[in-house]
């Protein structure tokens, strides 16, 4: 809407309706998503639903830092890890631990490296000499 003042048309919003731009993922050439490799970190069971709503857009790798919690709540930790598992497998994403305080949550496209020799000593019971 458009009013005359002073000789000069000025425009003048109309109440309700709001100027906005639809945000999607960043677009590289060619099409392609650019992928995010984000820290989070997890002090209390509710800080992973940032986390969860990252990994379902798709474009997220994320390091968690899961060292606040578990020095706060094992039982807390647990859980919210259980989630997080529930979630990747959802998204038919990989999960992993590195270190003792850290977990990597990758989407579908991407897979966490694992070496022979950590597959080998994780599945084998230990033997007593």
């Amino acid at each position: 809407m458009s009013e005359k003042m002073g000789g000069q048309e000025v425009d003048v919003p109309v109440a309700g309706a709001e100027d906005y731009v639809e945000l999607g993922p960043e677009k590289l050439e060619e099409g392609k998503a650019k992928i995010v490799v984000r820290p989070f970190v997890i002090e209390d069971f509710d800080d992973i639903k940032p986390i969860l709503d990252s990994l379902r857009e798709g474009y997220t790798i994320a390091l968690i830092n899961i060292k606040p919690l578990k020095e706060k709540d094992l039982i807390e930790l647990k859980r919210a890890i259980n989630k997080l598992k529930k979630t990747t497998d959802a998204i038919e994403g990989d999960i992993a631990g590195f270190g003792e305080d850290y977990i990597v949550v990758t989407p579908s496209f991407a897979s966490v490296y694992r070496t022979k020799g950590a597959e080998e000593i994780a599945g084998e019971p230990e033997s007593s000499s």
